[in-house]
């Protein structure tokens, strides 16, 4: 079972069929919506400020979702996939946007609808990821935009296959 713990007056809420992996660690100020997945050695640390996770989001093996004390809130909307290592830190991560394995994405950044981070890029604090474009690289830049149609099945496809690989452990 996840590790699901309270700090200073703050517990953990989680939606409807949300998966949490045994060793994943749930702490504090974090609301999960309905329909998620939360995978193995992820940690969503709502200790020092505030975590609020949308419906159908997938944060996958070995993530941190961590904020500043008094100064950063981390915000993920629906339908978002997180990939594998990756770190938000207190940034603003917007419905349908896919951040890509090994990325770091820091402080007050938006990532738009819709948008898709390159694996292992590192999203300086501040930067606004336009809605439907693709940015990589140390720091990340634009890259390009994307196809609408293109990205939204890409990112929905992924979403919807974290549903089905969440029911496999339950």
């Amino acid at each position: 079972m996840a590790i699901i713990k309270s700090v200073r007056g703050f517990t953990p809420q989680i939606g409807e069929n949300t998966y949490m992996a045994d060793n994943a660690a749930i702490i504090g100020d974090v609301v999960i919506g309905n329909d998620c997945s939360i995978w193995f050695s992820t940690v969503l640390r709502g200790d020092v400020n505030s975590i609020r996770i949308g419906n159908r989001v997938n944060i996958q093996d070995g993530s941190v979702v961590h904020t500043l004390y008094e100064k950063s809130v981390a915000e993920i909307g629906d339908d978002v996939s997180i990939g594998h290592n990756v770190v938000i830190h207190g940034a603003k991560i917007e419905n349908g946007a896919l951040i890509g394995m090994g990325s770091v994405v820091l402080d007050h950044a938006v990532i738009g609808e819709g948008a898709l981070i390159a694996a292992g890029s590192v999203v300086l604090s501040g930067t606004h990821v336009e809605p439907g474009c693709l940015y990589g690289g140390t720091p990340a830049k634009f890259i390009k935009k994307l196809d609408p149609e293109q990205s939204k099945e890409i990112n929905q496809k992924i979403a919807k296959n974290y549903l089905m690989y969440a029911g496999w452990y339950k």
